[in-house]
C-alpha cells in the first residue's frame, strides 16, 4: 500500500496531541519527519521518524508528500508558503492565516503548483459540534430564530507560550478560540450578511484580546458567538428555534484523551460522558418534553481519512482552503467593526 510521508512542522503539544496520533494509526500514512531545532522529543515516541534541524532541509527532501505547518499563527503564511513552493502538499493549522491577503496568495501558489492545501479545522469532528449538527440538520425544532456558541474557560493568568501573549498580526483570543467559533457557525449556518463585535483585554498585564461577543447577522435570526477567560462556569451551545431548544455544554473528550496516551483505536476513544449530553426542549403531541439526546461520537481521524481521499483518490478536501479564508474575512471585519463600533456589511 502506498502511503502518503508526512511532516511536521514541530512537536509540541499540536503535534504530539493532534497530528501525530492520527498519522501513526492510518495504514494510508507514514509519520516520517519532523522539524526539531534542539530537542528529539519525537524520536522518543516515534523512533523511526527522521528528526530534522533546519527546515529548508526538510522541505529539500524529495520524500515527502505532506507537511504539516503547526508552528504559532505568526509563521503560518510563510512556512506554509515555503512548503507549497517546495513540492509538498500542506495543511496548516488554524488560524489559516493573518490576513485574507496572506490566504489568497497560499492559494494561488497551491493551484499553480497543482497542490492540496487545508486548514485543520478538527472541530467539525468534535462530538459537540456533531451532536448540534444532527440536531439543526433534522429539523426537529423548526426553524432557528436565536444562537449562542461560547469558548469558555477560566485562565486568568497569561501563557507561558510568549508568542500567544505578544501583540503581532494573527495573535489574541479571537483568532485563536474565535477561529474554531467562527468555522463552527459558517459550517452549521453559512456565511453571514453583516458583523458585529466588541472586544476587551481583561486579564491582568495582559496586551492582546481575550474576551470578545461576534454577532453574525442572518435574515431572519442571529448567532452570537463569544469567549472569555473568566468563566468558572463555561457555558457552549444554546440553539432557541421556533419548536424548542437545545443547549449543549461544550465538551468534547478527544483532546483529554490524547493528553493521556489513548490511542484514536481504542472502541471507547472520543465518547463523551452521559452527564454531557445535550437536552432537548420541545413539544410532541402538544404535550412538553424535555429530553436527553446521545452525543455523537468525536473522532478527528476523520480529518486524515479525508486527507488520505483526497491525496490518493482526488476526493475533495475535508476543510477547503476557500474554507479557512472565510473565517479569516469574518475575523478581519470583526476588528473592523469593534475599531469602528459599528455594523460591518459582507
Amino acid at each position: 500500500m502506498q502511503t502518503i510521508k508526512t511532516a511536521l512542522c514541530s512537536f509540541g503539544m499540536s503535534g504530539w496531541v493532534f497530528h501525530a496520533p492520527f498519522i501513526s494509526s492510518h495504514k494510508g500514512f507514514e509519520l516520517y519527519g519532523v522539524w526539531e531545532r534542539t530537542k528529539n522529543l519525537a524520536a522518543e515516541k516515534y523512533p523511526s521518524i527522521k528528526t530534522f534541524r533546519d527546515l529548508d532541509v526538510m522541505l529539500a527532501d524529495e520524500n515527502i508528500d505532506l507537511v504539516i505547518v503547526n508552528t504559532p499563527s505568526i509563521t503560518h503564511f510563510d512556512y506554509a508558503k515555503k512548503a507549497l513552493l517546495a513540492g509538498k502538499h500542506v495543511i496548516v493549522e488554524k488560524p489559516f492565516t493573518s490576513t485574507v491577503a496572506e490566504a489568497e496568495e497560499l492559494i494561488k501558489i497551491a493551484g499553480e503548483n497543482n497542490k492540496l492545501l487545508s486548514v485543520f479545522h478538527n472541530r467539525r469532528w468534535d462530538s459537540d459540534f456533531l451532536t448540534v449538527k444532527k440536531i439543526i440538520e433534522s429539523k426537529a425544532l423548526g426553524d432557528i430564530k436565536e444562537v449562542e456558541i461560547h469558548y469558555d474557560r477560566f485562565t486568568p493568568e497569561l501563557s507561558y507560550k510568549t508568542h500567544k501573549e505578544t501583540p503581532t498580526p494573527g495573535v489574541g483570543v479571537v483568532y485563536d478560540l474565535g477561529a474554531h467559533l467562527i468555522d463552527t457557525a459558517l459550517q452549521l449556518f453559512g456565511i453571514p450578511v453583516a458583523v458585529f463585535a466588541d472586544m476587551m483585554i481583561m486579564r491582568q498585564n495582559s496586551l492582546v484580546d481575550d474576551y470578545f461577543e461576534i454577532i453574525l447577522y442572518h435574515a431572519t435570526y442571529r448567532v452570537r458567538l463569544k469567549a472569555t477567560m473568566f468563566a468558572k462556569a463555561p457555558q457552549g451551545f444554546i440553539i432557541h428555534c421556533s419548536k424548542g431548544s437545545f443547549i449543549k455544554s461544550r465538551s468534547d473528550v478527544q483532546e483529554t484523551q490524547l493528553q493521556k496516551s489513548k490511542s484514536p483505536l481504542d472502541a471507547d476513544y472520543g465518547f463523551e460522558k452521559e452527564t454531557e449530553y445535550g437536552i432537548l426542549h420541545t413539544e410532541k403531541d402538544g404535550i412538553f418534553v424535555k429530553e436527553q439526546i446521545p452525543s455523537e461520537r468525536g473522532n478527528y481521524a476523520g480529518y486524515y481519512e479525508g486527507i488520505y481521499q483526497s491525496i490518493m483518490n482526488k476526493q475533495p478536501l475535508p476543510v477547503t482552503a476557500a474554507s479557512g479564508k472565510s473565517v479569516i474575512e469574518i475575523i478581519e471585519k470583526a476588528y473592523q467593526s469593534h475599531t469602528l463600533k459599528k455594523v460591518i456589511t459582507l
